[in-house]
């Protein structure tokens, strides 16, 4: 008879998952470098951990200064050198300037697998690298001297009845302008993102109050303290309104309407006889050419 045949899987079902990264391994024996999951899993910058597999990859004595990665890297030298000092703060990066026997002074970098790990000696003879740097720790908070426990008291003497200290009472805010209060409600409503303490509108309407008397309405203000801001503010709301109320100059006051008597009145155009030309004059008659005989030399 024929050889028997199963139905039955080779093997069983490993259960690949049904979401998430799927590994695809390859053994490898040359070319190669070992790391640890708490150097790649670490939180951190993406950039930081580039910067630590680099390193790690590289043979003993290769140049690992910012101006050497940002030759390997796309990143600049900003995100480089704070990759590498993130990883000096995490114990993996040590830089120390040593003397070398012919007296000159240069920087060794020292990289640990595991920070706080003790280096093995170099086979070629090199010194041993010292341990690195453990961050200082704080000094111990001094605990309060305990206080002196009172006498007890004869039963005869009666206790003294201590008298209360009164709590000062918090210092009242000034009064403020209603008026330049509710110029700072127009600059919230335009930048939601100028919000002050009642503290700060009660410091700032004074100079609101100034530029209110120099002749501007509230809208005007507005858009003066509003107009330009930056995406983002590098210190308080306060302090950049205060700032542009200090700084902007304020405008020339309006003049006050001439009364019509001082105006002076309307002189009407009036065509010259001789040469047709029009000029400004109460009366019909001659230009001041004419009239001198530049107007008449002219024609003729």
């Amino acid at each position: 008879m024929a050889d028997s045949q199963s139905n039955a899987p080779l093997r069983a079902d490993a259960g690949a998952p049904n979401s998430g990264v799927i590994h695809v391994r390859t053994r490898l024996t040359t070319d190669f470098t070992v790391l640890s999951n708490a150097l790649l899993q670490r939180r951190c910058s993406a950039v930081t951990v580039g910067v630590a597999a680099y390193i790690v990859s590289l043979p003993d004595g290769a140049p690992v200064t910012i101006a050497a990665l940002c030759n390997h890297f796309t990143e600049g030298e900003i995100l480089i050198s704070r990759a590498l000092r993130e990883l000096e703060f995490a114990g993996y990066l040590d830089r120390r300037r040593e003397r070398m026997p012919c007296g000159q002074i240069r920087t060794r970098t020292y990289f640990y697998d595991v920070p706080g790990g003790v280096p093995d000696p170099e086979p070629d003879g090199w010194p041993e690298r010292p341990k690195p740097r453990r961050p200082r720790k704080p000094a111990p908070a001094v605990a309060p001297a305990p206080s002196p426990i009172p006498a007890p008291v004869p039963a005869q003497a009666e206790p003294v009845a201590e008298t209360p200290v009164p709590t000062p009472a918090p210092a009242a805010l000034p009064d403020a302008d209603p008026q330049s209060l509710a110029v700072l409600s127009i600059v919230r409503r335009i930048d939601p993102r100028l919000v002050v303490s009642a503290r700060e509108a009660a410091q700032m309407a004074p100079g609101i109050s100034e530029w209110l008397a120099s002749g501007l309405d509230g809208i005007q203000i507005a858009k003066l303290l509003t107009d330009g801001l930056p995406d983002r503010f590098l210190t308080r709301p306060a302090g950049i309104l205060a700032y542009r109320l200090r700084e902007t100059p304020l405008p020339a006051p309006p003049r006050p309407p001439m009364p019509l008597a001082e105006r002076p009145a309307f002189v009407p155009f009036q065509d010259c006889e001789g040469c047709y030309r029009p000029f400004r004059a109460p009366d019909p008659g001659r230009c001041r050419d004419c009239r001198t005989g530049v107007g008449l030399r002219a024609a003729g």
